[in-house]
């Protein structure tokens, strides 16, 4: 019998992709937050999953990563 895995939330999705992407391009939270013109705190609160982020914000966080917003939310390869 296989183990299902516990889906995960869009808010920890969003953390875990952010976290993992910001940190492939070699970027702090403070270079990321420049490039989104959003606060760096607010991207510390993201990646904590400590912040119900709106879609206009997953959007400049996904321009200044170069990436689509579905990328934020895909799932981890199993």
């Amino acid at each position: 019998m296989k183990t299902r895995l516990p889906e995960l939330s869009a808010r920890e999705l969003l953390a875990l992709n952010l976290l993992s992407l910001r940190r492939a391009r070699g970027l702090s939270q403070e270079a990321l937050a420049f490039e989104a013109q959003l606060h760096r705190t607010f991207v510390a609160h993201v990646e904590r999953r400590a912040r119900n982020i709106s879609l206009d914000n997953v959007e400049a966080l996904a321009k200044a990563l170069n990436v689509s917003m579905a990328d934020l939310f895909a799932p981890p390869p199993r």
